[in-house]
């Protein structure tokens, strides 16, 4: 078994900008979730996305945006839900797929963007007290 992150069994920083620049086609075609960008600079959108899932896949560097939660609370009182959260998870994996990569690990970036989904919509617990 490889040690290799799965930043570069994807193909490292091209693959990631390629992938993003696909999967946000997708998004702004969707009529389902195409609204929860209508205000926003896609330019800057598509770098903090590519930034953030470099970071996530393992990239040698730092990320330093906003938590998972802080950055999509707005969207969360716009009504983001799970069926949005789907279809953002379903052109994910359909880019990665057009992209031709492997099924293994498709589920390996499916299971680390799942991995952030109570986040997103605001139902992550910040302490276990509260």
């Amino acid at each position: 078994m490889s040690q290799k992150t799965l930043f570069a069994r994807l193909g490292g920083m091209p693959a990631v900008e390629a992938a993003v620049d696909i999967f946000y086609q997708k998004v702004l075609a969707d009529d389902s979730i195409k609204h929860f960008f209508a205000s926003t600079d896609m330019k800057m959108q598509r770098n903090k996305q590519k930034a953030f899932l470099a970071y996530a896949f393992g990239a040698p560097l730092q990320y330093t945006g906003k938590g998972m939660q802080e950055a999509h609370s707005k969207l969360v009182k716009n009504g983001l839900n799970d069926s949005h959260f789907d279809a953002v998870m379903g052109h994910l994996g359909a880019t990665l797929k057009e992209l031709n990569v492997p099924d293994d690990l498709i589920g390996e970036a499916a299971a680390i963007a799942e991995s952030v989904r109570e986040h997103v919509l605001g139902r992550a617990v910040k302490d276990k007290a509260a």
